[in-house]
């Protein structure tokens, strides 16, 4: 295959950079072959159409598995042609061989973005009131489409109204962001607004064990994690708080994200008050 204009050559060194942080900014169609492949030089001519069509929306690099041996061995390239498409830094979808050109036409329509992306993508440009338009219209064509559930629920928790936010995050569960940002609205929800922080630790320090669990929520609801965890757990030690002082401390932990230091540091002291 001969480098053309929308499809460049891809080694070992470059693979990286190239590829792999490429495509957490859009996808990257990977075609590994060989200048002695007979299938390779008729799939060549497919992937270069689909590369001029989509040009706008995927990138498409070409390796060479013999100059980038390294490459190939790393994704466990065992016949070629293979094309394999990366997203996010990962492989998302693949196949090998020569394919209709039907099939791989499909093939790059399911990485392009859908009009929906689009709109979330210039929303992420804009402010105010057109950010919020753009988030709607984005929904209005794909009512689950994540970015769009979580950015116009940001933008809806903000200004006080929760409760479409949480409706709109209800939408997509499992999504990371929107468990994350539940988790946010939950925890400030059930932290206090009446009582200052030092009358709820008087009465936690007193034996409230209410007060205590209000006390971690609260504390969590304003950011300070650390010591929000170490009150929430005593909540869990006690066994009239224990059940929402667990879940309190699972709403923190959804918030921070399973890889933050804290979670790591806290999760087996939760296991050791629980058990």
């Amino acid at each position: 295959m001969s480098e053309t204009a929308t499809i460049r050559d891809v080694t070992d060194a470059t693979f990286a950079t190239q590829v792999i942080d490429a495509s957490h900014t859009r996808p990257v169609v990977v075609d590994f072959w060989a200048a002695w492949c007979g299938p390779c030089r008729q799939l060549s001519p497919l992937l270069e159409r689909a590369a001029d069509r989509w040009s706008r929306d995927v990138d498409v690099v070409k390796v060479d598995v013999d100059a980038a041996p390294g490459v190939a061995r790393q994704f466990r390239v065992q016949g070629i042609p293979a094309v394999k498409a990366f997203a996010a830094g990962r492989v998302v979808a693949e196949f090998v061989g020569v394919q209709p050109e039907a099939t791989v036409e499909a093939f790059f329509a399911a990485l392009a973005p859908s009009e929906a992306d689009r709109l979330v993508a210039q929303a992420e440009r804009a402010d105010g009131p057109e950010r919020e338009r753009l988030l709607r219209a984005a929904l209005a064509l794909q009512r689950d489409h994540a970015g769009a559930c979580v950015g116009l629920a940001r933008e809806l928790a903000s200004r006080g109204d929760e409760e479409e936010a949480v409706a709109l995050l209800q939408r997509v569960p499992g999504d990371r962001s929107a468990e994350r940002l539940l988790a946010e609205l939950r925890l400030s929800a059930s932290a206090t607004d009446g009582e200052t922080l030092e009358g709820l630790s008087a009465r936690a320090r007193a034996g409230d064990g209410g007060a205590r669990l209000e006390l971690g929520r609260s504390l969590a609801a304003r950011g300070t994690h650390a010591e929000a965890l170490t009150i929430l757990l005593d909540a869990v030690r006690d066994p009239d708080t224990r059940k929402e002082g667990r879940e309190a401390v699972l709403e923190v932990f959804r918030v921070l994200g399973d890889d933050h230091e804290l979670v790591r540091a806290f999760r087996p002291r939760l296991a050791a008050a629980l058990f």
